[in-house]
């Protein structure tokens, strides 16, 4: 017997200041007005997707001594957008990347479990580690952590925030409706934590949120960050851009669940991809040519080059062949602040495959960036892209996709206009909201019903 075709999740992913917004275009908006940010939530809550995705950047963008060009329009807060989104939506869920490096749990907990309630429900935090001393300098402890040091302080501080989550109970409450009198739990907030990195007690003033707690969401392709999701988050930010690569991730990251006491359908699989779209598939594939010419300047694939060799690169031709040098594999990073650097952890064997792409395919600088750099790409008419995106979810390479359009704000448009009712009549996305929270959208548990669920069993 067949099983029953999946549900596709999607998401919307505000692109913010980064190479994948094509800022020369006509349509191009501020990614700082709150305008924006309106438009491009209230586009994804008619279209019925699940959430809405901010990335955070803590500092400024340094190579060579110079801010990235992208970086100087800023980038605001994720919490004053999130909150001030949820007063112009009323279903999307609003999904935050918020520091576990240089912030505190109680501080943080504070603030998602005030959005959770300001939301009805739709609040979810993307737990991330950062790993150099250059965003450090910006608070007070400075310097980084190695990553396993990293990680493990990422575990105790989402483990200590939810500890503070739970300090409320459902049974506690603020007030009798009927006398008026407030009825004080002696229990009520109350949290002790003693741990590698934090050592905290006290009491816990935000009361138990309509979620419970916030969606975890969690982005890393490493052991470690494959061990983390697997143990703690509801849904995990994969990259992988063809489907083999996708079902292997998939599968990879769905069988470490047992050993957690964890379902699969505890833990979704959401990878970022783009999409160019347009009537037919040669005129989709031509506007996906000139928007990677257009993402990747010739400036911007030296730089991107730069994160592998770690060397300034500027007095080579973009238009011509890689270096002949090797990178330097010394502890200083030419890319300040670049997560892209952790990224290729044998830069020696990445410039050896580098340079074996471009000599096959007669790539230049540039080309090599275009063709290496992409996230999973949908490219094609309307009807081929609904149907490789269904082809992608049934086929267990993802559980569906955060999309990041190339324009702000009315990139996700046409999208929604167009290819979200054909997989509606597939019978593959929903019609009308499952619920009024987050966890209503995405299939998950209220954290409340998993314990109850556990002391049955």
């Amino acid at each position: 017997m067949s099983r029953p075709l999946k549900q596709i999740h999607l998401a919307a992913h505000f692109p913010g200041v980064n190479n994948t917004t094509v800022w020369s275009d006509p349509e191009a908006g501020s990614h700082i007005e709150f305008a924006s940010f309106a438009h491009f939530a209230r586009t994804a809550e008619r279209a019925k997707f699940d959430f809405l995705f901010l990335a955070e950047g803590l500092r400024l963008r340094e190579q060579g001594g110079k801010i990235y060009d992208l970086d100087v329009v800023g980038r605001p807060d994720t919490f004053t957008v999130l909150a001030a989104l949820a007063a112009v939506t009323e279903h999307l869920g609003l999904t935050g990347t918020i520091n576990s490096t240089f912030n505190e749990p109680y501080e943080v907990a504070r603030q998602f479990a005030s959005l959770d309630h300001l939301s009805g429900g739709r609040s979810a935090w993307n737990v991330v580690t950062s790993w150099d001393a250059f965003t450090g300098e910006n608070f007070r402890r400075g310097g980084f952590l190695p990553q396993e040091e990293r990680y493990s302080r990422a575990k105790e501080f989402l483990a200590t925030a939810q500890e503070l989550f739970d300090s409320w109970h459902g049974d506690e409450i603020l007030a009798d409706q009927a006398s008026g009198e407030f009825l004080r739990d002696a229990r009520a907030g109350f949290f002790v934590h003693t741990g590698q990195h934090f050592d905290i007690h006290g009491r816990f003033n935000v009361p138990r949120s309509p979620q419970g707690r916030p969606v975890v969401f969690q982005a890393g392709d490493s052991e470690e960050g494959r061990e983390f999701a697997a143990s703690s988050a509801d849904a995990i930010f994969s990259r992988h851009a063809t489907l083999d690569e996708g079902r292997a991730f998939y599968t990879d990251v769905k069988n470490r669940l047992a050993k957690y006491g964890r379902t699969s359908d505890q833990l979704l699989i959401l990878p970022a991809a783009s999409f160019a779209l347009a009537d037919t598939d040669a005129e989709a594939e031509e506007l996906a040519r000139i928007v990677r010419r257009r993402q990747v300047s010739g400036a911007t694939a030296l730089k991107h080059l730069e994160f592998v060799w770690n060397r300034d690169l500027s007095s080579y031709d973009p238009d011509g062949p890689l270096p002949d040098i090797d990178p330097d594999v010394s502890d200083h990073h030419i890319a300040k602040g670049r997560a892209q650097v952790r990224m290729y952890r044998d830069p020696l064997a990445t410039a050896r495959e580098w340079r074996e792409l471009a000599a096959a395919h007669h790539w230049s600088i540039r080309d090599l960036v275009i063709h290496t750099g992409n996230r999973q790409n949908f490219i094609g008419s309307p009807q081929t892209i609904a149907r490789t995106i269904n082809e992608y979810v049934q086929s267990d390479a993802s559980d569906g996709f955060i999309l990041v359009p190339h324009i702000t704000p009315t990139g996700l448009d046409a999208f929604a206009d167009k290819v979200v009712p054909l997989l509606q009549e597939r019978g593959v996305f929903r019609t009308e909201y499952e619920g009024p929270t987050l966890r209503h959208q995405l299939g998950l548990a209220h954290p409340d019903d998993d314990r109850a669920a556990r002391r049955v069993a």
